[in-house]
């Protein structure tokens, strides 16, 4: 019997329907209340250690959302995820998941901590009221590369939410948080 070898795009095909079924099960894990407490407070006590005035960005902040070791696949098709906890007065007091979904140029696996400032009562209000929030288009979120160490005052000035990605390992190009929805869960 003669089969038909499959074509470049063929096989593209079917790796990324092959990476959609292996994102669909990692997203569906879900970490108990407990385990995702215990994975913020490693990356807040990395934040600490590795970002320059980590401490005077905590102490400005109202709430700080840390979405600890979100995952990032792709391969022409992507996705990443993860399991949040947000946090006011240094107390959980909702938890968070990330999703998203990307088409385009990309590839590789990459894990890396997220961690959202809210610099304002409105901000925070707003966020916590909202039914899922786009990270790259609802808040206005400025992105700050952990190696800055730019002023509480002066990111103030910029935006009212202030994000830092930061302990990444893995391969993969770039991190935005465009198209990255978040929506408030309650974990087992």
């Amino acid at each position: 019997m003669y089969t038909t070898p499959i074509s470049g795009r063929g096989r593209l095909i079917r790796f990324a329907m092959t990476l959609l079924a292996f994102l669909a099960v990692g997203a569906a894990h879900a970490d108990s209340a407990r385990e995702i407490d215990a994975h913020a407070d490693a990356a807040l006590s990395e934040f600490r250690r590795t970002v320059k005035g980590a401490d005077e960005y905590l102490a400005a902040a109202k709430g700080v959302l840390v979405i600890p070791e979100v995952k990032k696949v792709g391969l022409v098709v992507g996705g990443q995820w993860g399991d949040g906890a947000l946090r006011i007065g240094g107390k959980t007091v909702d938890y968070y998941r990330l999703a998203a979904a990307s088409v385009g140029f990309q590839a590789g696996v990459q894990q890396a901590n997220y961690l959202f400032i809210f610099l304002t009562e409105a901000a925070l209000n707003d966020f916590r009221t909202g039914k899922g929030w786009d990270a790259g288009i609802d808040a206005g979120v400025t992105l700050i590369d952990e190696s800055v160490g730019a002023s509480v005052d002066t990111l103030k000035a910029k935006s009212s939410v202030v994000a830092f990605i930061f302990g990444k390992e893995g391969l993969m190009g770039g991190y935005s948080l465009k198209g990255q929805k978040l929506t408030k869960f309650k974990p087992e």
